[in-house]
């Protein structure tokens, strides 16, 4: 039994040796390829920063001043982050005159001019010096109709594709991400030893939209079919959360980080982290062509109108508004007044936000109140003016809308606004002026058609009164203060590009 022991040791010892010696085997190579990757990765590092730092000097031969570039792949789309862009270009060009500027487009089929003439026929915005635009040729690679699924990950390493393509292209001093790329950060600051700037429009994946996969609560963004299904909504938290992560990364490389809203700017301090380099810089709105538009006393009107501002995107929630609108036309007494009228006004961008429309037009059939409702697609701005002119309420419905411009010029016209009780209206905009009230909020069917029905049975006396309120308001979002507070928070990466 003793020797028949100790031959099983013996032999145990030699199979433990033989492993040992079998996993040094294959670690040792594993060690020495990971080692001989990562000095490459190095290498490969080092080498394309020279290269960069190269390029960059050979750039800078003969000149003096910084050359700031703004990378936004849709600067000629007329929408209100591209007003952001002009003002921000404007209110540079006049401050630091010495500096070159660049727009990285990705807008094909049209000249620099044709775009700046677009600028000023849809803003009014002359920029005082020269601009120089970089058009790209891969814009296609932060499409989201490239990615039906994983699409935040897959536009978001698209990205990182199209800042390269830009940053070969052409080497700036002052890198500033005014449309909400972030990926494209660590590219510029590691690689081209750029300083950094971002302006966040809305944040790419937020808190909320993690606590709306983690409840499984339905909604544009988390389809049904995920959120009934606990493995499925279980990995798609596990995969938002690596992908807040990463998002928290990258934009902890801006030297700078400027936010639209308050709401935008608390779920980017708890992703970036960056709360000493954070600051709230409002968006400049388009508030002076409303203000001429005259605030009469009026006798009580005939007929009041419900005015919704808004692109027929699924976030808008437009069927809640129309759902609203019902429930007020079932609580207003026959005869005593006439039926109000509710107005969309908004924007189809292709097909599919047609069809949408159709889909909302059978809605209001199907809820009886299509002799009551009115759609509006697409409309020049006179005729805009015309009917928040004549509109009593400002209705908007968009949970945790991050800003909203269209509230601003609601209240600038003089109408009564009724915003959703979340995000940059409950936090920026509908707040109280000088202790006056200066709208309402709501945030489900029954209380939109409460605060509706409130609205219409204020006195002309007591209407006016809020719309003053309004009015004076929004000063705060003027093209002046915007310039103001941007030159301020640029100030750190100007200044020091400048020496």
């Amino acid at each position: 039994v003793g020797k028949t022991r100790k031959k099983m040791a013996e032999h145990g010892f030699l199979c433990l040796c033989e492993l040992v010696r079998l996993l040094w085997s294959l670690v040792v190579p594993c060690v020495f390829l990971s080692l001989a990757l990562t000095a490459l990765l190095l290498f490969l590092i080092l080498g394309t920063r020279l290269w960069l730092r190269r390029r960059r000097t050979d750039r800078q031969q003969g000149l003096n001043s910084p050359v700031v570039a703004f990378f936004h792949p849709y600067c000629n789309a007329g929408g209100g982050g591209e007003r952001v862009l002009w003002c921000a270009l404007r209110a540079l060009q006049s401050r630091y005159k010495d500096a070159s500027y660049v727009v990285y487009t990705g807008d094909q089929g049209v000249t620099g001019e044709q775009i700046l003439e677009g600028a000023r026929r849809r803003f009014n915005i002359r920029l005082p010096g020269p601009v120089k635009f970089v058009f790209l040729k891969h814009r296609f690679l932060v499409e989201a109709s490239l990615y039906p699924h994983f699409t935040l990950l897959g536009q978001s390493l698209g990205s990182i594709f199209l800042g390269w393509e830009a940053l070969t292209e052409l080497v700036p001093d002052i890198y500033i991400d005014s449309m909400g790329y972030a990926f494209t950060l660590p590219l510029f600051k590691y690689l081209a030893a750029c300083r950094t700037a971002s302006y966040v429009h809305y944040p790419t994946i937020s808190t909320d939209m993690l606590s709306v996969v983690h409840s499984r609560n339905p909604r544009f963004n988390n389809a049904e079919y995920i959120s009934r299904n606990p493995i499925l909504s279980a990995i798609k938290l596990i995969y938002y959360c690596m992908f807040a992560f990463l998002y928290g990364l990258v934009g902890s490389c801006s030297d700078v980080i400027m936010v639209n809203s308050t709401w935008t700017q608390n779920h980017i301090l708890t992703l970036w982290r960056c709360r000493d380099r954070t600051s709230v810089v409002y968006p400049p709105c388009d508030v002076q062509a409303f203000l001429d538009i005259p605030l009469e006393s009026g006798q009580a009107k005939k007929r009041h109108s419900v005015v919704s501002i808004g692109q027929f995107r699924p976030e808008k929630d437009h069927r809640l508004q129309i759902h609203a609108f019902q429930k007020l036309l079932g609580k207003t007494a026959a005869g005593e007044v006439e039926a109000p009228r509710l107005v969309l006004i908004g924007g189809c961008r292709n097909q599919e936000d047609e069809d949408r429309v159709r889909l909302l037009r059978g809605l209001c059939q199907e809820l009886g109140v299509e002799d009551k409702v009115e759609f509006k697609l697409n409309i020049p701005f006179e005729e805009l003016k015309k009917e928040l002119a004549s509109a009593t309420v400002g209705l908007h419905t968009m949970w945790n809308e991050h800003f909203g411009i269209g509230i601003v010029e609601c209240m600038a016209a003089g109408m009564v606004v009724l915003a959703h009780r979340s995000g940059g209206p409950l936090l920026d905009i509908v707040v109280p002026h000088e202790g006056g009230a200066t709208g309402f909020l709501a945030d489900d069917e029954d209380g939109y058609a409460e605060a509706l029905e409130r609205i219409l049975a204020l006195s002309p006396e007591a209407r006016l009164e809020i719309r003053r309120n309004a009015r004076q308001s929004v000063s705060r979002f003027s093209d002046r203060e915007f310039e103001a507070s941007f030159l301020s928070a640029v100030e750190p990466v100007m200044g020091a590009a400048q020496r």
